[in-house]
C-alpha cells in the first residue's frame, strides 16, 4: 500500500493506550507523516510516551484533553487530516457500575468528534469499535453500538464537506490492557487458572494485526462501512494450556455482562453485509451508499453470522504460545 500518511497529519484519540502506542510505533517507523498527535487524558502516560519516542520528537506531538470536551477537540482538530478514534472507556465491570460515565466518553464523545472533524474539514475519520457492539448484552457493548451508528449517519450529514467517517470493528486483542494474557500469567504463579466457562470462544488478533488492519482499512475506505477482519478463534480452555500447562483449571462461571461467545457480524447485519478475502464489511443502509464501490464483494447466505464459535479459523495452543510470547 502507498504512503496514506505522507505528507498527512494525524491524530489518534487515546493515543497512550496499547493501540495507540502500537500505532504510532508502526505509522512513525514505516511511514511518513507530517506529524503525529497524541490526544489522551493522562500527562504520566504521555510523559513516558514522548520518552519512549524520542526519537521521533520532531514528527510526534502530545496534546492532553477528553472527548467529552468539544471545545478543546476544536483546538486539537485544527488542521488535522486524518482522524484515528481509539479513545474509550472499555471496561465492562466499571462501566457496569458507571453506566453515566460510560455514556459520556462512548457516546456523546463520538459526537463530539464527528461534529469537530466536519467543522474542521478533516478528511478520514476512523473509529475503533469492539466485537462486543453486535448484539451487546452489558453496557460497554451497548455504548459502542451507539457510537457505530452515529459514525456511519455521520456521512449522511456532513453536507459538501469532504469529510469521511467509518469503522473497524475486531475482537480481543492479545495483551491489551485488561486482556486475560497477564491475568493469567499472574495467577499461574498459584498452580490453579480459573475459567469462566470451559466452553468459552474469543476472536483472537494481535496488536500488530490490529493496527495493520486499521490503516488497510484507512486506505479503503469510502465512508460508512464497518470494517470487520477475518480472524482466528480460540478457546479459553487452549489458551489456559499455552500459559500455564501444569495448572488446575477451575470453573468460576460467567461474569455479568459476559458472553460465553462473541459475534462480529450478526445474522441480522449479515444480509446487508459483503465478503472479501481477508475481511468482511458491514454496508450502511442509507440510500446515499452506492454498491459499486465494493463491487467486487460477495453476498453471504442466509442465516450466515460471524461467531467465534462457528469460525472456520482456530489458533491451537501450540500457535498461541507465541502469540502470547510463551
Amino acid at each position: 500500500m502507498s504512503d496514506i500518511f505522507k505528507d498527512k497529519v494525524v491524530l489518534i484519540t487515546g493515543g497512550t493506550g496499547s493501540f495507540g502506542k502500537k500505532f504510532s510505533e508502526m505509522v512513525l517507523n514505516k511511514y511518513s507523516p507530517k506529524k503525529l498527535i497524541i490526544f489522551s487524558r493522562d500527562e504520566l502516560k504521555q510523559h513516558e510516551m514522548r520518552s519512549q519516542f524520542s526519537k521521533f520528537a520532531d514528527k510526534i506531538r502530545f496534546f492532553i484533553g477528553d472527548v467529552r470536551d468539544k471545545n478543546r477537540l476544536y483546538r486539537a482538530l485544527h488542521g488535522v487530516d486524518i482522524v484515528v478514534h481509539a479513545a474509550a472507556l472499555k471496561q465492562v465491570p466499571a462501566m457496569e457500575y458507571n453506566p453515566l460515565e460510560a455514556i459520556k466518553t462512548n457516546i456523546l464523545g463520538a459526537a463530539n468528534i464527528i461534529d469537530v472533524a466536519i467543522d474542521q474539514n478533516v478528511n478520514k475519520v476512523i473509529a475503533l469499535s469492539t466485537d462486543k457492539a453486535a448484539n451487546p448484552i452489558n453496557l460497554y457493548g451497548a455504548t459502542k453500538l451507539c457510537s457505530d451508528k452515529l459514525f456511519v449517519s455521520a456521512n449522511s450529514y456532513v453536507g459538501e464537506a469532504e469529510t469521511r467517517f467509518s469503522i473497524v470493528r475486531y475482537g480481543n486483542v492479545v495483551g491489551s490492557r485488561g486482556s486475560v494474557v497477564p491475568f493469567f500469567k499472574k495467577e499461574r504463579e498459584k498452580g490453579v487458572l480459573p475459567i469462566t466457562d470451559a466452553r468459552m470462544t474469543r476472536f483472537w488478533i494481535t496488536l500488530e494485526q490490529s493496527v495493520d488492519f486499521v490503516i488497510k482499512c484507512l486506505g479503503l475506505m469510502h465512508g460508512g462501512e464497518i470494517f470487520v477482519p477475518k480472524i482466528p478463534s480460540m478457546r479459553i480452555t487452549d489458551l489456559a494450556k499455552a500459559i500455564g500447562p501444569k495448572c488446575e483449571q477451575i470453573t468460576v462461571g460467567i461474569r455479568p455482562g459476559e458472553k460465553l461467545h462473541e459475534v462480529m457480524i450478526p445474522e441480522n447485519d449479515a444480509r446487508n453485509a459483503l465478503e472479501f478475502d481477508d475481511f468482511y464489511i458491514i454496508k450502511p443502509n442509507f440510500p446515499w451508499w452506492d454498491d459499486k464501490k465494493w463491487k467486487d464483494g460477495k453476498k453471504l447466505p442466509e442465516g450466515f453470522q460471524y461467531s467465534s464459535d462457528t469460525n472456520v479459523k482456530w489458533l491451537t495452543e501450540k500457535e498461541l504460545k507465541p502469540m502470547i510470547g510463551e
